[in-house]
């Protein structure tokens, strides 16, 4: 939690703001899930749990079209290239800005002999139902924005991502560096394998 408010990616609700109606906010339960070390949680907030009228934000947000290609044509596409370029959006739906923040409410505190403090997301939610149409949605608009700028990494970020992940590949050391560049420019973490003989 500590890692959202430095971030900015939760606030604290001022005190004005905490008495709205009950149809302008949501509050999401959330519990820490642990990796597989178990040194380490991540927050899941629980967008399908129902409120005390018996509805979930879920229940009231749509999902979104399909976006993306299906996972055999990326894959066959992937395995196509001479040289293969991988990378991940860290933290993909932390990236995004939500306008209406109020229907990810939380209630917190950081030990129990601190007062309870109403909080509210300010990115979108892992655990809210439109959460992967938003991010994909976000994330092939800025391809369609920066097409003129970055022509190559425009159309592998609108063909060659499942969700956060980037498959794709080049044919050459230079188209490789070239989609290289402006993929780590926006934000993108690259690992880049060279897999042709004599690079």
């Amino acid at each position: 939690m500590d890692d959202y408010l430095k971030l900015g990616h939760m606030e604290l609700i001022p005190e004005n703001e905490i008495d709205v109606p009950a149809s302008s906010s949501f509050y999401l339960p959330h519990h820490p899930v642990p990796n597989k070390n178990g040194d380490k949680f991540r927050v899941v907030f629980d967008g399908s749990a129902k409120s005390s009228s018996g509805i979930s934000l879920n229940d009231k947000l749509m999902v979104g079209p399909q976006l993306q290609t299906d996972l055999t044509t990326l894959f066959l596409r992937f395995r196509m290239h001479k040289i293969a370029i991988t990378a991940d959006i860290e933290k993909i739906y932390r990236q995004i800005t939500l306008h209406d923040s109020d229907f990810q409410r939380i209630v917190w505190r950081n030990s129990p002999f601190e007062p309870i403090q109403d909080l509210r997301l300010t990115r979108i939610a892992y655990g809210i139902a439109s959460a992967p149409y938003l991010a994909i949605k976000c994330l092939q608009q800025l391809a369609l924005n920066e097409s003129n700028n970055f022509l190559l990494a425009s159309e592998a970020a609108l063909k060659d991502f499942y969700v956060d992940d980037l498959m794709s590949g080049a044919n050459s050391l230079s188209e490789a560096l070239e989609l290289q560049k402006p993929v780590d420019s926006n934000g993108v973490q690259c690992r880049t394998c060279i897999e042709k003989m004599g690079f």
